[in-house]
C-alpha cells in the first residue's frame, strides 16, 4: 500500500459518518480461518473493515459514533504464545496505519458499548451478503459472532451493509490510482506470457509465471483462485485445477486479476496455443465483436435493466452468426451457451457490490466480460476488461492490454 496511508482511511471513515446520519456504527475484521488440522488459511482481510481502517489483521474491531463523530480500535486479547508464532499488531502501528488514536482492548470497547446502548437504541453493523443462501462455503463467523454480541446489548441491530455498498461503489482518485496499478502489472504479465506462450507445457506453468510477476515486485499476489483453461476446461466457468497438458490447436483462456495496494484487478484474455481452427477464430472474434459493442453502451445515467436487455440482444446474434442458437426468443439454449453475468463490481473485492443500483454513475468500475462456451466442441472463449464509468462515457483501464487471439 504505497501510497494509502492513513489519511485515506480517514477519508473513508468521514463518509461512513456522514452516511451513519448520527448513528452508532461496529465492524469485525474477519477471523482466521482453518486450513488443516492446526493450521490457518493465509488471512485475508473484510474488505468493508478494510475500508475503514487499512488494517489486515484478523479479529480487530472499529467502533464509529455518529453522534459523538469519533472512532475508537478495538484490539484482539492475543496471547503470548500466539504472538511469538504468528506475530501480532500492536497498538501504535494500528493507529498508524488508520488513523485512529483511540485503541481500546476487548473489556474497554464492552464497557463503551453498554454506555452507548443508554443513547442509542439501535446499533449497525454487517449483515448477510445478498444471496447468501447460493454460497456453496461456510461463511467467516466474525460477522454473526458480533450480530449476537450487539443483540444483547442493543434493542435493535441493523444492517449497514447496503450503505457500505453504495459509498464503496464510487472510486475516489486514490482508489482509481491502486486500481490501475493491479491491471497495469496483470496486463504485463499477460504480455508476458503470451510473448513465450508455446514455451509451457501445462497449465500450471503459466499459472507460476503470473503468479512470479505478481510477487516479484511486492504486490500481494493473485486477488483470487486464478483460472487457466485449456481447451474444454474453459467451459468450468471457475475451472481452477490448473493441471492439464496444453495441447496444439487448442484455445487457452486465462482468467487473472493481482492485487495491489488492497485492490484487485480482474481480466481475462483467450489466447491460441499454436495455430487456431477457423472455427475457433470464429468463435473468438464474435466475443471480441461483442465485447467492444457492449463496452461502448456503458455512460452514466444508463439503466442497468436496458444494459442487460442490451447485452442480450447482442450476445443472442453473436450465437446465432455461430450456428449455436437458432431462434432470439430460446432462451435455454443462449444460457447454454452464454450462462454467466456480463458484469460486476470490481474494487478490494473481486466481486465488488455496486450498492443494487437502477442506473450507472460515474466512479463506478466494472468488468465487461462477454464469453461463448460449447463443450460439445471443446472451446470456450471469454474476453474481459476493466470499465470506469466517467462523467461522459466509460474508460477502459485495461486498453492497453490487446484482445487478439
Amino acid at each position: 500500500m504505497a501510497h494509502l496511508d492513513h489519511h485515506f482511511f480517514n477519508e473513508n471513515r468521514q463518509k461512513i459518518l456522514k452516511a451513519l446520519k448520527g448513528g452508532l456504527l461496529v465492524l469485525p475484521a474477519y477471523s482466521q480461518m482453518q486450513r488443516g488440522n492446526d493450521a490457518a488459511f493465509k488471512f485475508e482481510q473484510e474488505a468493508n473493515f478494510w475500508y475503514a481502517t487499512g488494517i489486515d489483521h484478523p479479529d480487530w474491531w472499529i467502533i464509529i459514533d455518529g453522534i459523538r463523530g469519533r472512532s475508537w480500535l478495538v484490539s484482539p486479547d492475543i496471547d503470548e504464545v500466539h504472538a511469538l508464532f504468528d506475530g501480532s499488531l500492536s497498538r501504535q502501528d494500528a493507529a498508524t496505519i488508520s488513523g485512529i488514536n483511540d485503541v481500546l482492548s476487548r473489556q474497554e470497547a464492552d464497557d463503551l458499548l453498554k454506555q452507548s446502548a443508554r443513547t442509542h437504541k439501535f446499533v449497525y453493523t454487517l449483515g448477510r451478503p445478498a444471496r447468501h443462501d447460493n454460497f456453496d462455503f461456510t461463511m467467516n463467523p466474525a460477522a454473526r459472532e458480533m450480530n449476537e454480541r450487539l443483540s444483547r446489548l442493543f434493542e435493535k441491530v441493523q444492517d449497514f451493509r447496503s450503505d457500505l455498498e453504495k459509498i464503496r461503489a464510487i472510486k475516489s482518485d486514490d482508489e482509481l490510482a491502486s486500481m490501475q496499478a493491479a491491471i497495469d502489472l496483470t496486463s504485463s504479465a499477460f504480455e508476458t506470457v503470451k510473448s513465450s506462450l508455446l514455451s509451457y507445457k501445462y497449465e500450471y506453468e503459466i499459472e507460476a509465471q503470473f503468479s512470479y510477476e505478481f510477487r516479484k515486485v511486492g504486490a500481494a499476489g493473485h486477488a483470487y483462485d486464478p483460472i487457466i483453461a485449456s481447451a474444454g476446461n474453459a467451459c468450468t466457468l471457475h475451472y481452477s485445477d490448473n493441471q492439464s497438458a496444453l495441447k496444439k490447436g487448442t484455445l487457452v483462456l486465462m482468467d487473472i486479476g493481482a492485487r495491489s495496494e488492497g485492490y484487485a484487478a480482474d481480466i481475462t484474455r483467450t489466447y491460441s496455443y499454436g495455430k487456431a481452427t477457423k472455427r475457433q477464430r470464429d468463435v473468438h472474434a464474435s466475443v471480441r465483436s461483442a465485447q467492444q459493442e457492449i463496452i461502448e453502451l456503458l455512460s452514466p445515467g444508463l439503466s442497468i435493466h436496458e444494459y442487460h436487455d442490451q447485452v442480450d440482444m447482442i450476445m443472442k446474434n453473436a450465437l446465432m452468426e455461430l450456428g449455436l442458437i437458432e431462434s432470439l426468443s430460446d432462451e435455454e439454449a443462449y444460457r447454454q451457451y452464454f450462462p454467466h453475468a456480463i458484469s460486476h463490481g470490481l474494487g478490494i473485492d473481486v466481486h465488488d457490490a455496486l450498492g443494487a443500483p437502477t442506473q450507472f454513475q460515474s466512479g463506478m468500475v466494472l468488468t465487461v466480460e462477454p464469453g461463448i462456451y460449447i463443450p460439445e466442441e471443446g472451446i470456450g472463449v471469454r474476453i474481459e476488461d476493466d470499465i470506469l464509468i466517467t462523467d461522459s462515457g466509460y474508460r477502459n483501464m485495461s486498453v492497453k492490454l490487446s484482445t487478439e487471439l
